[in-house]
C-alpha cells in the first residue's frame, strides 16, 4: 500500500538500504551526505523530492513522474477556485460611505 507509513523503499543511493517510508526523506538527506560521489550523479525530481534520478534520465522521468499530474490538478483546481467562489458569491462588495468633502 504507497500510504503505508511502514512499507519498506529501497534507495536510489545505495541500492542494499531499505528505509521504512516515514523514515525515506531523512535517510536521503543523510545517505547524500555520506555519499557526495553518488549524489553527484543524481538529480531531484522537480515534482517530488523523494524522487532521485540519474541525471540522463530526468527529463525521461518528469514526463511520466505520477506526481506531475497531482501537481497539475492541484494548479488547475486553484486557478478556478477564485472564478468559481467570485460566481457563487455573486461579489456584492460595495464601497463604505465617505464623509469627507474634498472641495471643502
Amino acid at each position: 500500500d504507497v500510504s503505508d507509513p511502514d512499507r519498506l523503499i529501497q534507495c536510489p543511493l545505495v541500492k542494499h538500504h531499505q528505509i521504512r517510508a516515514r523514515r525515506f526523506p531523512y535517510h536521503l538527506v543523510k545517505c547524500k551526505e555520506s555519499n557526495p560521489e553518488i549524489a553527484k550523479k543524481l538529480a531531484t525530481c522537480p515534482f517530488n523530492a523523494r524522487h532521485l534520478v540519474p541525471k540522463a534520465d530526468l527529463s525521461n522521468h518528469i514526463m511520466k513522474c505520477n506526481d506531475k499530474t497531482f501537481m497539475e490538478q492541484d494548479v488547475v483546481s486553484q486557478s478556478c477556485e477564485p472564478a468559481q467562489e467570485q460566481l457563487n458569491n455573486g461579489s456584492t462588495w460595495q464601497a463604505p460611505p465617505c464623509n469627507e468633502d474634498w472641495e471643502t
